[in-house]
């Protein structure tokens, strides 16, 4: 069952009243075809012009729909032949961050990405997807290994951010976010890079400094949550859709500002409506985006990872 946002009230009571007559319509002799046929109609019409004009909090609260697909939603239905890989060689293993071995349309791939898990159980597992230290030094282990493997690299980036605890600080956040960030930039492969829910902070960036970066529609990418930067800006967190537009956190104003490269469209409705689709439009784009850049050498690629980061906010 879909679990509706506040937004999509009006689609919510459209549905409601066509399972009403669905039901209604079991065992009786009257044809509602034509009324319910009108109805679902009017329902898609409706879902379609609503999600063509959301606002940048409305697309917040897409991206964190408890049944967008993550991770494994996307091995399973994008990706073949996956072999997890743990372990960071120096702590444990960090269950917010996955990464292995993969096949993507035939050609094998470092797949590195975030998971937020499905049930209360498995987001409490996976750390609702927010990274520690050992999570962010796995992710700089296995893109070793791809370079090392001639594999091109491929992140799935959805988190709110970093694990800001204190048992994280002891064992160097920040010096392992930043250290992955250098790990993307001095790969010698290709590197893909997905914004498929929440991009927060350094948490996202660390595993996103790709030469191709590309965003799902309904996606974010921002510094700070619009919660955090409202709460700093209006003592208050009731600003948040205030500072999600102040932001530019969406990824039409992202593309426009070339801090991404390109949009990979969702299903009606957004990704959580159709998981498998999504999935399937998402490897389709990673596998053209590998495409061009198969051929490069690692110098081009470098350079091209530099003037990408370097141009960035010049006119």
């Amino acid at each position: 069952m879909i679990a509706y946002l506040e937004f999509e009230k009006p689609v919510a009571q459209l549905e409601a009243r066509i399972a009403e007559l669905r039901l209604a319509a079991e065992g009786d002799d009257v044809d509602i075809s034509g009324e319910l046929s009108r109805l679902e109609k009017k329902s898609a019409s409706l879902l379609a012009s609503t999600y063509a004009a959301l606002t940048p909090w409305q697309k917040t609260q897409v991206a964190r729909h408890p049944s967008r697909p993550h991770f494994r939603d996307f091995v399973e239905h994008a990706f073949e032949e996956f072999v997890p890989l743990g372990g960071d060689r120096l702590y444990g293993e960090d269950e917010a961050i996955l990464g292995g071995f993969a096949s993507l349309g035939g050609r094998r791939v470092m797949l590195i990405g975030h998971e937020k898990g499905h049930d209360t159980q498995s987001r409490i597992r996976h750390n609702f997807g927010m990274g520690k230290p050992e999570g962010y030094r796995k992710a700089i282990r296995l893109m070793e290994l791809a370079g090392r493997f001639g594999l091109p690299v491929v992140t799935l980036v959805d988190t709110s951010g970093a694990f800001p605890g204190v048992e994280a600080e002891e064992r160097g956040q920040a010096e392992a976010i930043a250290r992955s960030t250098e790990a993307c930039l001095a790969l010698p492969v290709p590197m893909v890079a997905t914004i498929v829910g929440e991009g927060g902070s350094g948490g996202a960036v660390a595993l996103a400094s790709a030469e191709r970066v590309v965003m799902f529609e309904h996606a974010v990418y921002s510094v700070i949550s619009p919660e955090g930067c409202a709460s700093i800006l209006w003592r208050t967190a009731e600003k948040a859709p205030d500072a999600a537009e102040a932001m530019k956190v969406t990824a039409q104003q992202l593309l426009q500002l070339k801090i991404i490269d390109r949009i990979v469209q969702e299903p009606k409705g957004g990704a959580h409506r159709d998981p498998v689709e999504a999935a399937q439009s998402l490897g389709r784009i990673i596998g053209e985006e590998l495409d061009a850049l198969s051929g490069k050498t690692s110098a081009e690629l470098r350079q091209q990872r530099e003037e990408r980061y370097l141009q960035i906010g010049t006119l």
